[in-house]
């Protein structure tokens, strides 16, 4: 390769061009679309969407209050099994789950917008009221601590202090919110949705939160442990699967959580510098958010590269489209072999062709070249275990997450777990949420006996 300076540049666009790139992806449904769409519904007996919704909303009930003018009530349904329903309404991949098993879709290929109902009723009770539609129980004096500010934790949290329990949450960063702060594309919860969900969360109150408290770092689990009646675990994950390659250290080769997490977090979107040619390794909801983002930013190629099929993907039909229609080339059945290096800076990636013999995935010695300005890093991420601290020991862990039962009780006594630290088997916002829920109330039962 010919030596050239990388071709990292902010301010690719103009300024309304960023608003426009970054504007809500899914605008709203009026009060009108709402009725029409709320009318599509069969109301199932038995409904296919509720048992494919982790936090088994009745989704039936809840369209059927839009339908008879009663968004408020809507909502309370909703939120009733899923406090977070506004920003899952907006981020949870629909397709592959309610509105997958519609039975509209088995029979036309059009399910009811479940997701956009959902997102309308919750948007009307928050923009129109506000309040918390959930009274707090009297107070029990029972303390409880949760580690993560996420939707595990936010989860956890709500329905503890509805109970009555006192609950502080330690939180690693500045703001709360978890992944739905820093972890998802901005054009999917634009103008500050995530902070004002986390506001409705707390307002019920009997929850305070402690701002840059790291467990491992700043606190420790047998503190914890000792000092609060129960412990709920729902940090994330901390960790980024490395590449395994020389050079995957230097500038240029960088964490796309890391990067989307900057970019959310940009008060100016101009600031923020871009490859002109980008290169993302990885097949899930990370690899597109980045990848997607990184041409609406402005960079000229982005390419991502999976391992795997398009049927083994992470992400979901929905989103690899997405990916396309954005001008965003995905290769498949490739991986890796070696990062190429000029003057210091990442500046391309080898990667070898693969394919799959009996199910498993071997090299078949091809190599084809893609040069990069950037290369995003976007093939998962690991719970740190020394974050445990001395109890590592007594907490078994399973496939690299904590070890949790149907409770989602760890193996350490007065320990609870939930979200993507937990070895639950979904990595996704909805089912962090009911892991939350889960644990909340079999703490408040371990409380009450």
């Amino acid at each position: 390769m010919a030596t050239t300076s990388p071709d990292i540049a902010t301010g690719r666009l103009a300024p309304d061009q960023y608003a426009a790139n970054f504007s809500d992806i899914h605008p709203p449904l009026g009060d009108h679309e709402a009725l029409v769409e709320a009318d599509r519904c069969y109301f199932c007996y038995d409904a296919p969407c509720v048992k494919a919704c982790p936090t088994s909303i009745d989704i039936p009930l809840f369209i059927r209050q839009i339908l008879t003018g009663n968004p408020i009530g809507s909502a309370e349904t909703i939120l009733s099994q899923n406090i977070l329903g506004g920003m899952c309404a907006r981020v949870c991949p629909t397709e592959t789950l309610c509105e997958e098993a519609c039975v509209r879709e088995e029979a036309e290929g059009k399910p009811v917008k479940i997701g956009l109902l959902q997102r309308y009723a919750t948007d009307v009770l928050m923009d129109e009221t506000g309040e918390q539609p959930f009274p707090r129980a009297a107070a029990t004096g029972k303390r409880v601590a949760v580690v993560g500010g996420g939707p595990a934790g936010l989860s956890a949290a709500h329905r503890l202090a509805m109970h009555g329990h006192d609950v502080v949450i330690y939180d690693a960063r500045e703001k709360a919110g978890g992944l739905n702060e820093y972890g998802i594309a901005a054009y999917k919860a634009p103008d500050g949705f995530a902070q004002a969900e986390v506001e409705f969360v707390l307002s019920i109150g009997g929850i305070t939160v402690e701002h840059g408290k790291a467990l491992g770092r700043d606190i420790a689990l047998s503190e914890l442990s000792q000092a609060y009646d129960a412990v709920f675990l729902g940090m994330g994950l901390a960790g980024v699967n490395a590449l395994a390659l020389d050079g995957e250290d230097l500038p240029g080769a960088m964490d796309a959580v890391g990067y989307i997490a900057d970019l959310r977090q940009a008060a100016d979107l101009s600031t923020l510098p871009v490859g002109g040619r980008v290169v993302v390794i990885g097949g899930g909801m990370t690899a597109v958010d980045v990848a997607v983002q990184s041409k609406r930013l402005g960079a000229k190629e982005v390419t991502m590269v999976y391992r795997r099929g398009p049927e083994k993907m992470g992400a979901s039909r929905y989103e690899q489209e997405l990916a396309a229609t954005n001008g965003v080339v995905i290769r498949h059945y490739a991986k890796p072999a070696r990062l190429l290096v000029e003057n210091g800076h990442v500046a391309g990636v080898e990667f070898e062709e693969t394919a799959e013999r009996e199910g498993r995935l071997i090299g078949t010695g091809a190599t084809f070249t893609l040069p990069a300005d950037m290369v995003f890093k976007a093939i998962g991420q690991t719970l740190v275990p020394a974050a445990l601290n001395s109890s590592a020991a007594a907490i078994v862990l399973e496939g690299g997450k904590i070890r949790v039962d149907d409770e989602r009780r760890t193996s350490l006594p007065g320990v609870w777990a939930g979200g993507d630290c937990a070895a639950t088997g979904e990595d996704l916002t909805v089912a962090a949420v009911a892991d939350g829920r889960i644990a909340a109330e079999s703490i408040h039962r371990a409380l009450s006996a």
